[in-house]
């Protein structure tokens, strides 16, 4: 274990399977409150399967998964939102056709008591979203969506805020700026699981790392020893 406390989220020897393919195999990771952990690894290495099997989306064919103490390997998207794990998805799953603020305003759906509050971090987060609130959210920038995208996650208060592949097709100017919101969310105390191919970009924010190789974890340790790692520099940091 990475420390001697309770871990508030831990995946032990998850597995999950499409058919005959094999997508996550005997997977283990721990996450402890306040720590930006990284799951780094190709495209198609299994990490928004795991991500998505923790919020329920899909169903490990072994494993399990505890969250709080609490074990919800088997139990409905809506029930893990409201115990307090966001995702925040691949390709920022944002509905394009409603307004910015009406976006956000669904992330609340399980933290309507304080909406208001909520609303008040995110646009202090995101000033940019503030100003764009009655704008079809189909009409931002690919940076105000990924932006967009975080906020609605954040409207829920989570506990565990899960994040996949945020710097996914932005420019690299866009990158640095989620990147620093990342970094800005993990030091106000933000637990954080960080899905992400930008391996160089990830270890520099995180705490600790897990690597992805076809389905399964290959290395795993703090960023600073997996950036000096000789094989993640010469497959994820381009040494």
């Amino acid at each position: 274990m990475a420390e001697n406390r309770t871990p508030v989220l831990q995946v032990s020897e998850l597995s999950v399977s499409y058919g005959h393919i094999s997508a996550v195999q005997d997977a283990t990771i721990e996450l402890f409150e306040g720590e930006l952990v990284t799951l780094i690894g190709a495209n198609g290495a299994g990490k928004s399967t795991f991500l998505e099997t923790i919020m329920g989306i899909h169903r490990p064919t072994r494993g399990r998964i505890s969250f709080m103490g609490e074990e919800i390997t088997h139990m409905p998207t809506d029930g893990i939102v409201a115990l307090g794990i966001s995702l925040c998805p691949e390709g920022r799953g944002i509905l394009p056709s409603m307004s910015v603020l009406e976006n956000l305003q669904l992330g609340a759906f399980h933290n309507r008591r304080y909406l208001g509050e909520s609303l008040v971090k995110v646009f202090g987060l995101f000033p940019i979203l503030e100003k764009r609130k009655q704008q079809a959210a189909g009409t931002l920038s690919g940076g105000e969506q990924q932006m967009l995208s975080v906020g609605r996650a954040l409207m829920a208060d989570p506990k565990v805020l899960m994040l996949d592949e945020p710097s996914l097709g932005l420019a690299s100017i866009v990158v640095d700026e989620v990147f620093r919101i990342i970094g800005e969310l993990s030091d106000h105390g933000h637990t954080i699981l960080l899905s992400e191919q930008n391996a160089k970009k990830a270890l520099r924010y995180a705490r600790r790392g897990y690597v992805f190789q076809t389905g399964r974890v290959v290395l795993e340790g703090s960023a600073e020893d997996l950036m000096r790692d000789n094989e993640v520099i010469r497959f994820y940091l381009g040494g």
